[in-house]
């Protein structure tokens, strides 16, 4: 049975070149970076080379670049540091969010007794910022705004410059988680005043287990793991050599295409809602996600006007990878928060929701297969429906 992945936002496949790049360093570059003799400083100048590379794409300076193990990492340093050391008391955040976010706010809120106000998203999934000059000029207290860029389950796209302006403008820091849109989007941020952000390589085709924060130097931000002076002592342990090359092989691949993948996959995003819509009577799709100008171009959320929580298992056993939600929450036994805040009660109860999320690697051939597969599931659903009806 050929086999089909359109689940890119959880994960993507490694390229062959990252591959080949950590297979090298694993055999040649083995020292301990914080080694003084040459086996160690070899692997030291390899990182460092990685760290220059990700500081030139976000015009940045390295030393505002930390390595750590993924995007869930980098946002609960970033999040509970600034609580920790920088006397931040009120969150200001959204349902939205992703869960290392909004379960990092939440152990704050809990542990720490920080005040956390949440923006409700519009039925398009939309941030009010309106709503969040009307929060940041309502209190003194030091305030940490939390905002992804690129929801990880409707595509929806915030504007960030935007938010960092604001947050500058009432003396608020900035968190944005960018996994989403980390290589995937042009980011400058000489120019989006973010104070911190996130990456994990795994979700641009490199490899699981690394990631990197971005820390404003001014923030003053510490570490929470604690041991020796690895990363600018804010994140002790022996770096991750091959990870982070790996990192850089994927960025490096990620950039050069950058343009020519980006169009690849809207023109690959367009196909899918066309032929959706055109094989699914009363398809729908979520939020902003078939929006070509307010969306990431990985990421199409659809809803199927019947329930059927077993879909995805079906598609599974007809050799097609897809999501119900985010990878995070996969095995909930209830609708993610992302759901629950842009769809009816009524689409709750009475349809089915489906993330299909694209690569560079994804065909129109890919979506023939879906909407093939999808129309069959539809058919045979409704089918059996009537048939238990006229029991």
């Amino acid at each position: 049975m050929n086999k089909i992945y359109l689940d890119n936002a959880a994960t993507t496949p490694l390229s062959e070149e990252v591959i080949d790049a950590m297979v090298d360093t694993m055999k040649m570059n083995f020292g301990n970076p914080s080694s003084t003799h040459s086996f160690g400083q070899e692997a030291k100048i390899l990182i460092e080379n990685v760290r220059r590379q990700i500081a030139d794409y976000l015009h940045v300076t390295p030393a505002e670049i930390i390595f750590t193990s993924c995007g869930t990492e980098s946002n609960n340093m970033i999040i509970k540091s600034s609580v920790e050391h920088l006397g931040v008391e009120r969150i200001i955040s959204s349902p939205l969010e992703h869960k290392c976010v909004s379960e990092s706010i939440l152990d704050m809120k809990n542990r720490k007794g920080v005040e956390v106000n949440y923006i409700r998203p519009d039925e398009k999934g939309d941030i009010d910022l309106g709503r969040l000059e009307e929060l940041l000029k309502g209190s003194d207290k030091k305030t940490l705004v939390s905002l992804m860029h690129a929801n990880n389950e409707i595509g929806n796209l915030t504007d960030i410059k935007r938010v960092a302006e604001l947050c500058r403008q009432y003396n608020a820091l900035f968190h944005s988680d960018t996994v989403q849109t980390m290589a995937h989007m042009n980011l400058d941020f000489s120019e989006i005043m973010v104070d911190f952000a996130s990456c994990s390589a795994h979700k641009f085709h490199g490899p699981k287990g690394i990631g990197f924060a971005f820390i404003r130097k001014a923030t003053g931000l510490k570490g929470i793991i604690t041991g020796g002076p690895q990363e600018r002592s804010l994140r002790a342990g022996t770096e991750n050599v091959a990870g982070i090359v790996g990192l850089g092989k994927a960025l490096e691949l990620s950039l050069t295409h950058m343009n020519d993948y980006k169009d690849h996959m809207q023109a690959i995003k367009d196909y899918a809602i066309e032929k959706l819509s055109a094989a699914i009577p009363g398809i729908k799709f979520n939020g902003r996600s078939s929006e070509k100008n307010n969306s990431l171009y990985t990421v199409l959320s659809a809803l199927l006007p019947y329930k059927n929580p077993l879909i995805g298992l079906q598609l599974d056993m007809k050799g097609i990878a897809i999501s119900q939600g985010s990878a995070c929450s996969s095995g909930a036994s209830k609708p993610s928060m992302v759901m629950m805040m842009v769809l009816t009660e009524d689409e709750m109860d009475a349809c089915t929701p489906l993330r299909i999320s694209f690569s560079h690697l994804t065909t129109k051939a890919d979506i023939d297969s879906l909407t093939t597969a999808l129309k069959e599931i539809s058919e045979n659903f409704v089918i059996e429906k009537t048939n238990v009806e006229h029991r």
